[in-house]
């Protein structure tokens, strides 16, 4: 099998790696650790493609120590155990380096087998994972190591990366390579800083460009073929799933409807319709709230449109709710008003009902107070009274408080003035 154009032109030195400079620039932390030679455990977080392998190499193969590379995909105890019984082999007197690539993969008790090893310096591990290691690696494994987060790369920096894969391809093939005005600039901008991705879409350009035999025309139609979709990074179980989730709610939180168009689109893209209706239905209560209550209503109609539809046609009732609910007044009232309550209920003595709104019970020879003596607001003028609801113990807490919008403020006016305050 061929090996991948990537990983044939995989960078050997510092300097021939794409992007990371916040971490890899000339005086950057990364670098500095890895210039001195004492390589303490590392953990490098981010998406694939972007050159965490290409470092983790770098490093191995110009340490003094035995190197073992492991896949948390495939690893087994018995793998990490042969790790550890190089520690006091011959070849390990001067330390064994783990290069571990996904450990996210790696069970609590496989990542724990290394600890004591980690700690004594017998082993310096250096682990690579594209989920964040916060919420994926054990904590005593975090403790002891320094997590560096890799980037997706630019466009302007990939288009120098795939221009040198043309060249590199070409002069393996033995033939020249005519190139397209805009095809090395559509691939970086099609593949979502994807180092790797870039590289082999490129190769692939090559292998069906028109060839007639001493030279390759790579067209750009051929490269939007080849690209097409591949700037899509999503996962419905992992970080970027969640990350758009997010992203969408702190932009319609915002008022800003062209991003949270743009991040709705995302998801219509990947056909997580599910999701994305689910977290719209979330955001008419927790965000838009009594300031516009009958968000709600319109948000759950255009769900309901658009389970019935399906896609495509279920991105149109979507996006009006999307671009509803930015452009929509907001209020959190009703939010931090039972966020507030259940507080209480969790960590306060909130003390028994208040007799008279019991249900009708009958009141034992001993009862101090005898009768319901509940207040029927129906029989009162504006069909209020006046009496105690709460608990003695919480009888003066507030939990709600009237939010600055047009609807929440004419209801404090009514109230205001029916209740006489």
């Amino acid at each position: 099998m061929n090996t991948p154009l990537a990983d044939r032109i995989r960078p050997k030195t510092l300097n021939d790696v794409v992007g990371q400079k916040h971490i890899l620039g000339e005086g950057k932390p990364l670098r500095r650790i890895i210039e001195s030679g004492n390589i303490p455990n590392m953990i490098f977080y981010g998406s694939a493609g972007i050159g965490k392998t290409t470092v983790a190499r770098i490093i191995a193969e110009n340490t003094h120590m035995k190197l073992h590379k492991l896949n948390g995909t495939s690893a087994s105890i018995s793998d990490i155990k042969d790790v550890i019984a190089d520690t006091s082999s011959f070849d390990g007197i001067n330390g064994v380096l783990l290069y571990l690539d996904e450990i996210q993969y790696l069970n609590k008790k496989q990542q724990q087998s290394l600890l004591e090893y980690i700690e004594n310096g017998q082993i310096t591990l250096i682990a690579s994972t594209t989920e964040n290691p916060y919420f994926y690696v054990y904590n005593a494994i975090i403790s002891r190591s320094t997590v560096f987060e890799f980037k997706p790369v630019s466009a302007e920096e990939l288009v120098a990366a795939i221009n040198r894969a043309f060249r590199l391809a070409a002069e393996q093939l033995g033939m020249s390579v005519k190139i397209e005005k805009g095809v090395a600039e559509y691939i970086a901008n099609g593949c979502g800083g994807d180092v790797r991705k870039s590289i082999n879409t490129a190769e692939l350009c090559i292998l069906s460009g028109d060839n007639d035999g001493t030279e390759i025309r790579v067209k750009k139609e051929t490269a939007k073929e080849l690209t097409q979709r591949s700037n899509m990074k999503y996962d419905r179980d992992g970080d970027q799933h969640y990350d758009i989730l997010s992203a969408l709610q702190k932009s319609i939180r915002g008022s800003d409807e062209n991003a949270a168009i743009h991040y709705a689109a995302r998801l219509i893209e990947a056909g997580d319709i599910i999701s994305l209706s689910r977290r719209l239905l979330v955001i008419a209560c927790e965000d838009v709230g009594l300031a516009y209550p009958q968000a709600i209503t319109i948000v759950k109609a255009c769900v309901d449109s658009a389970m019935q539809l399906g896609l495509p046609e279920a991105r149109i009732p979507l996006a009006e709710a999307v671009v509803l609910l930015a452009t929509a007044p907001k209020s959190n009232s009703a939010y931090v008003a039972v966020n507030s309550a259940i507080d209480d209920v969790k960590n306060s003595e909130i003390g028994d009902f208040p007799r008279h709104l019991q249900n009708m019970h009958a009141d034992g020879e001993g009862a101090a107070v005898r009768g319901q003596h509940y207040l029927y607001p129906h029989d009162y003028p504006n069909h209020y009274v006046e009496q105690q609801y709460l608990p003695d113990s919480l009888k003066d807490r507030v939990y709600y408080q009237f939010g600055e919008n047009r609807t929440e403020q004419a209801a404090k006016q009514y109230w205001k003035k029916i209740k006489g305050k």
